[in-house]
C-alpha cells in the first residue's frame, strides 16, 4: 500500500497540490489589500469497529484507512493478534469501518472519556495509562548526527504546513532517513496514521524514531510507546507528565530541536554525540527567549 515518492525518497510524502486538502479563500490583509490564501480543509471522519461507532475525528481526510487502524490500535481497541478482515471507507458518508475476526464490544470504554490537550478533539478512552503496564522500550542509541540531518531534511520538504499552515506533521524515521511523513489538523491524527501504516505493513519499530512538529505531551508519549518506537523528537517543548511517562517506559525524549540546539529530558545516556554542534547552522533565538534551547 506504500508508495515511493520520486522527489523526496519518502515512502509516503505530503502532497500540497492535492485538491481535497486545501481550499482557496479571499480576504483582506492589515492594509486593506485583497489577499488570496489556500487554507486547510477540515472534515469529519466517523470510525467504526465492526458494528460499534467509536469516534468522529476532525481530519484533513487523507489516508482514512491508516487513521482508523492507528487510532483503534493506539486506544487498545485492536489487539496485537487481531485479524483484520476488512476496512471499508465511504467518502460520501465520511465513515470508515474496520472489521475484525474477533467479536468486539467497547460500550463501557466509550462511556469514560478524557479530553486531551491535543487540538482537533483528541480523545483517549478509558484509563490513559492502560496498555503501558509492562512496556519497556529498547535502549536504542541515537546519533546526534542523525538528529541534525533529519531536522535539516524534514524542514525543507514540501508540505501542507509550508503551503497553508494550520497543520501538524509527524515523520517516521530510520537513522538519518525520513520514511513516512503524515500531516493533519491534530498531531495525534498524524501519529495515528503512521501507526496504521506500520500495523498494515507489519513494520518493526525498534530501530525507528518519531519526529513531530507538536508539543511533547503525555498523549504523544503514550502513543509513541504503544507503537513500540523508542525515540520521540520535536521542534517544540515538553509537558511534565510527558517527561515522567517517557522516563517510566524508557523512551528517549528530545525537544526544542532548532538548528544546533536541542534538549533531551529522558534517555540522555543513549545519545551518541558524534556531531560537533558548532558545524551545524543555528536558528536565531526568539525575542525574549535568549539562551533557551
Amino acid at each position: 500500500m506504500a508508495r515511493i515518492d520520486d522527489t523526496s525518497g519518502l515512502l509516503i510524502a505530503p502532497d500540497p497540490s492535492a485538491p481535497r486538502l486545501t481550499r482557496p479563500v479571499t480576504g483582506t490583509d492589515h492594509t486593506g489589500a485583497e489577499v488570496a490564501l489556500n487554507v486547510v480543509e477540515e472534515r469529519p471522519l466517523t470510525i467504526f469497529l465492526n458494528a460499534q461507532e467509536i469516534v468522529t475525528a476532525m481530519t484533513i481526510g487523507d489516508y482514512p484507512h491508516y487513521l482508523a487502524l492507528g487510532f483503534l490500535r493506539n486506544q487498545g481497541m485492536l489487539l496485537p493478534d487481531d485479524r483484520i478482515t476488512g476496512i471499508d471507507y465511504d467518502e460520501e458518508l465520511e465513515t470508515v469501518v474496520v472489521r475484525t475476526a474477533r467479536q468486539t464490544s467497547h460500550e463501557e470504554k466509550l462511556q469514560k472519556k478524557t479530553r486531551t490537550s491535543g487540538c482537533a478533539v483528541g480523545t483517549v478512552f478509558g484509563d490513559m495509562m492502560a496498555g503501558l503496564e509492562g512496556i519497556t522500550l529498547p535502549a536504542t542509541p541515537v546519533r546526534t548526527s542523525d538528529l541534525y540531518a533529519l531536522a535539516a531534511t524534514i524542514n525543507r520538504l514540501p508540505s501542507l504546513y509550508l503551503t497553508a499552515g494550520a497543520i501538524h506533521g509527524t515523520v517516521l524515521c530510520q537513522g538519518d532517513r525520513p520514511l513516512v511523513y503524515m500531516e493533519d489538523v491534530g498531531r495525534h491524527n498524524a501519529v495515528d496514521k503512521i501507526a496504521g501504516w506500520m500495523l498494515s505493513g507489519g513494520v518493526g519499530a525498534e530501530d525507528k524514531l518519531l519526529y513531530t512538529t507538536g508539543r511533547l505531551t503525555s498523549e504523544m508519549v503514550i502513543k509513541t510507546a504503544l507503537m513500540g518506537i523508542p525515540v520521540l523528537a520535536s521542534r517544540s517543548g515538553f509537558t511534565a507528565w510527558g517527561v515522567e511517562i517517557a522516563q517510566q517506559v524508557g523512551l528517549t525524549l528530545i525537544g526544542r530541536m532548532k538548528g544546533q540546539r536541542f534538549v533531551c529530558l529522558s534517555g540522555q545516556d543513549r545519545l551518541i554525540r558524534d556531531a560537533d554542534p558548532a558545524t551545524v547552522a543555528d536558528e536565531p533565538a526568539k525575542a525574549g527567549r535568549k539562551g533557551a534551547a
